[in-house]
């Protein structure tokens, strides 16, 4: 009961949807269904105003409405459980509530996804560092960095979608483990809990948990991908990257060291991954070498599985805003983008694209590097003699591939930072999410 109260509202929903299908096979009559209906839905009226008395001399949520339902109507309320096992009656449950969770952090993921869309169209003057190894290697439009998170994003939606397919199968009416001798019609009641196909294996969906798993699947990524923003964004504001300006509603102070602003949410965020991360090995370690059909350990299900949608959908509800709100430090990138030689892969392709083999253009590039380093200038601050030196058919043309901002519109190939594939995907993305955050 500690956990389990919260599937109180699917609980009577499958009960009710049972009950009409009960009724419409002639198992019970309509005036018993009605009366069942009435007081399912009136103890979920109690169970919801915090009037409803949960004991612990009932193990769970499913023998407290059962019992509360008996002692109103009797022998009426006895005549619920026809045809259907608690094994059933919970799996149902569950897959209720998950087709809802499943809804609910996908609506937020969206949420994430249009805010950082949003942040697209303001900063698309502005250009950052890209890092492979953590370290500078060729420069890209911001826009460029936002919708990589909206691709990451769409990804775990997408799996989402997939997954909630699988949830989407209605396991009521296979009883404990072999089905029913009643004349009980699944179709009937799987139309009236909008369940896209009923189970056609009653052993195997008795002790099926796979899609309690893939979803705690699903969650880790997203927590992982929420763990990577998180941790660019921690290093992006620090002093010495000084690329962000976090929100100080999204920071906290040191209780010893009066100028501190900690950026506690992100590291929150990147810390409550551990926990989803967690609950998938106990998902996994869980079922481990289960024999068909129901076993008493599939109750530790829901713990693992609540925390993990509890958590993810915490971190997506903040993250939003986070990055609605989060402002780029201009003035800080510009005055230190020249630094690491961003353009020397598009000074390669240019001697590439003049005949010069690539392995020999990487090395020419290599020497022309070299000598900017001990000089401690850039690139394009090298005499036209320097690059003669390496490529004698070198003129003041190469000068046009030179610093970040030709760098960036030398970019072509589809899905490249390029100005005109930034602002295209800008649209896609416009069209696929609606309405974007400021």
């Amino acid at each position: 009961m500690s956990f389990d109260r919260r599937l109180y509202a699917h609980d009577v929903q499958a009960s009710i949807a049972h009950a009409r299908m009960l009724a419409d096979v002639g198992l019970i009559d309509n005036a018993e269904c009605d009366q069942i209906e009435s007081a399912l839905v009136d103890i979920r009226g109690q169970i919801e105003a915090g009037e409803f008395e949960f004991t612990s001399a009932l193990e769970d949520v499913h023998m407290h409405i059962e019992r509360a339902l008996v002692d109103r109507l009797g022998d009426v309320g006895r005549k619920l459980h026809t045809g259907r096992s608690r094994n059933d009656q919970v799996s149902t449950d569950l897959r209720l509530w998950m087709r809802d969770q499943v809804d609910q952090i996908d609506r937020l993921l969206a949420a994430l996804q249009r805010a950082f869309l949003g942040r697209a169209a303001g900063d698309l003057d502005v250009i950052l560092p890209g890092y492979t190894h953590m370290r500078r290697a060729q420069p890209v439009l911001a826009p460029h960095y936002w919708l990589a998170y909206c691709e990451k994003f769409q990804r775990d939606r997408d799996r989402l979608a997939d997954c909630r397919r699988r949830v989407n199968v209605m396991p009521l009416g296979v009883a404990a483990l072999a089905g029913t001798t009643l004349p009980i019609d699944r179709d009937n009641t799987a139309r009236r809990l909008g369940f896209a196909a009923v189970a056609a294996n009653s052993l195997d969906m008795s002790s099926d948990r796979d899609f309690v798993v893939e979803l705690a699947f699903v969650l880790t990524l997203v927590a992982e991908h929420l763990s990577t923003w998180a941790e660019e964004w921690i290093i992006w504001s620090t002093e010495e990257f000084g690329f962000l300006d976090l929100p100080q509603s999204f920071c906290t102070g040191s209780s010893i060291m009066p100028q501190k602003v900690n950026p506690d949410v992100l590291e929150l965020v990147r810390g409550k991954s551990a926990r989803v991360v967690g609950n998938l090995q106990t998902l996994l370690v869980l079922i481990k070498g289960l024999p068909l059909a129901y076993n008493r350990d599939l109750q530790e299900d829901k713990p693992a599985l609540f925390d993990s949608c509890d958590t993810v959908a915490a971190c997506l509800a903040v993250a939003a805003p986070l990055v609605a709100q989060t402002r780029l430090n201009r003035e800080r990138i510009a005055q230190r983008i020249d630094r690491g030689y961003l353009d020397a892969t598009t000074l390669m392709e240019h001697l590439i694209s003049r005949g010069v083999p690539q392995r020999s253009a990487h090395h020419m590039v290599g020497t022309l590097v070299r000598r900017a380093m001990d000089d401690d200038v850039r690139l394009a601050d090298l005499p036209l003699s320097a690059f003669q030196d390496v490529y004698p058919e070198s003129d003041e043309s190469i000068y046009d591939v030179l610093g970040v901002q030709h760098a960036v519109d030398a970019f072509q190939s589809y899905g490249s930072t390029a100005r005109d594939q930034v602002t295209h995907q800008m649209a896609r993305w416009q069209d696929a999410l609606g309405e974007v955050s400021d």
